[in-house]
């Protein structure tokens, strides 16, 4: 028992299973009056939701007057008897008193989600799932993301993620799906979700993981602007045609100022690069 704290943070970032060590954990702080959590769970067969917070948390914990929280779980959603819905979450959350939170569902692949509850405003810089679908509010902390779905982006996403996310440094796409296309027949209202997008601090860049059209989403100045763009992580040939063998002069500006370009790929003295990226 720990009965002069009152006040305790719990960050892990990397995913882990022992999801009941933390309330077990937490029981022995029932004096606790501000708590801050960020969880990544895993391989659980039931999301962390509201009700998950009330019976597990906050119930041994009487005297809490704040609880900052982000909450991750990734399940096989193979093993579920019911669809995951974002708005019967959230409404597990305004169940307990947590009106200011939000709720994002997210499926990465055919038999794998990932949901997420958190506290708003955010208040965290780091977040390490985001899909197509997430609420329209401010990040105003986050300069790490890693945005990831099911179902490919589209230019409107980006834009979405340039508004969200005014501090963005470091960015990680997964994302294996081509780009979706924009529907021509949008009304002039949407004009704005197709023009040049801008990320004034987005330092690092990572697209190894991603479909050769992010690439070209970044890269293509009439499509993004990345003044501050130093780290660059791609696949070889996949550069090597959105650039159009070093040459294109559209995605020239975008690379002027990556000091460190990885690869993942095995190359054998390949330096045909080099007159593209000057400081490299």
């Amino acid at each position: 028992m720990l009965p002069n704290l009152n006040c305790f943070s719990l960050k892990s970032y990397f995913q882990f299973q022992q999801y009941e060590q933390i309330p077990l954990l937490l029981r022995r702080m029932p004096y606790l009056k501000h708590l801050t959590l960020y969880l990544c769970i895993k391989d659980r067969n039931r999301i962390i939701d509201g009700t998950c917070v009330q019976n597990d948390i906050l119930v041994h914990i009487p005297q809490l007057h704040s609880l900052t929280f982000y909450v991750s779980s990734y399940i096989d959603i193979r093993d579920l008897s019911h669809d995951l819905s974002r708005e019967h979450i959230q409404q597990t959350l305004i169940n307990i008193g947590q009106q200011n939170a939000a709720t994002t569902v997210n499926y990465l692949s055919m038999y794998t989600a990932e949901c997420s509850i958190f506290s708003l405003p955010f208040a965290f810089d780091y977040l390490p799932c985001l899909g197509n679908i997430f609420p329209n509010i401010v990040f105003n902390y986050v300069t790490y993301l890693l945005v990831e779905d099911n179902d490919g982006f589209k230019h409107e996403f980006f834009v979405r993620i340039a508004r969200s996310f005014p501090l963005l440094k470091y960015l990680r796409i997964f994302n294996i799906e081509p780009q979706v296309l924009a529907d021509m027949k949008l009304s002039s209202d949407h004009s704005q979700s197709y023009s040049m997008i801008e990320y004034p601090h987005l330092t690092s860049l990572d697209v190894s993981h991603g479909h050769q059209d992010y690439l070209e989403q970044f890269l293509n100045e009439t499509k993004a602007y990345v003044p501050c763009l130093t780290e660059l992580k791609a696949l070889y040939l996949r550069l090597k045609i959105v650039t159009n063998n070093f040459t294109r002069e559209e995605t020239r500006r975008n690379c002027a100022k990556v000091k460190q370009l990885i690869f993942f790929e095995q190359l054998d003295n390949v330096q045909d690069y080099y007159h593209y990226l000057p400081l490299l």
